[in-house]
């Protein structure tokens, strides 16, 4: 088995043998200098963040989708938020939301340095209240917040994403809990978020199992 102790956090484990998720990570190719910081950044201070090998996903999904509207529900550090800056390209936004005035303020100068300030609008507070507070439709609304609150999320985003626009959530795979007997709140709320993602009439669904699981819905 591969040694996982000296890896950050934000590698989790749980869903790929650790060989093949070694694998993966060292067929990825180098970050900026930025994003390599960041991701040091996280490691050390247990920040939240999709990591390297989600985040080219969702780079590739914007690019792939033509995205140029972006809400992003839990942003902390604002790791993924400037690789979705980076998809949507010139001309498009990405709301980045986080409780923590510390957080927004530390990835506000991750922006600055990355050159993506322009394209995000930072907001601080309940990512569930702003969401609620939207008027127009966003081509991709990613969902990364307390898990708990996920049931709610699918109800809040549908209405304010876009025919054919993409709902995307990280963790819905949990490290693997879902199938362990005595589940707690948190995994839950992600059992049941899956079931409304998969089941919904307005959905197309697939799971992605990489690192912690990544659930990408198509809305009809």
């Amino acid at each position: 088995m591969a040694d996982t102790s000296a890896k950050p956090q934000w590698r989790m484990g749980g869903i790929t043998v650790p060989e093949v998720d070694d694998y993966l990570y060292d067929m990825l190719p180098a970050r900026d200098e930025v994003l390599t910081e960041m991701e040091a950044d996280a490691a050390k201070n247990k920040y939240a963040i999709v990591g390297p090998a989600v985040a080219r996903v969702l780079y590739q999904l914007a690019k792939i989708s033509g995205a140029k509207k972006v809400f992003e529900m839990g942003s902390a550090i604002g790791y993924s938020t400037i690789w979705w800056a980076r998809g949507v390209g010139d001309g498009g936004r990405v709301v980045y939301t986080d409780g923590d005035s510390q957080r927004a303020e530390k990835a506000k100068r991750y922006f600055e340095r990355a050159g993506v300030s322009q394209r995000i609008t930072v907001r601080v507070g309940d990512a569930l209240e702003f969401l609620s507070e939207e008027k127009g439709e966003y081509d991709i609304i990613f969902n990364d917040i307390d898990k708990t609150d996920y049931p709610r999320v699918v109800r809040l985003a549908l209405p304010r994403l876009k025919s054919g626009g993409l709902f995307i959530a990280d963790n819905v795979l949990w490290s693997g809990k879902l199938r362990k007997p005595h589940p707690d709140a948190q995994t839950k709320a992600i059992l049941e978020f899956n079931k409304m993602i998969s089941e919904s009439a307005d959905l197309f669904t697939t799971i992605l199992p990489i690192r912690d699981g990544v659930s990408v819905s198509v809305k009809k």
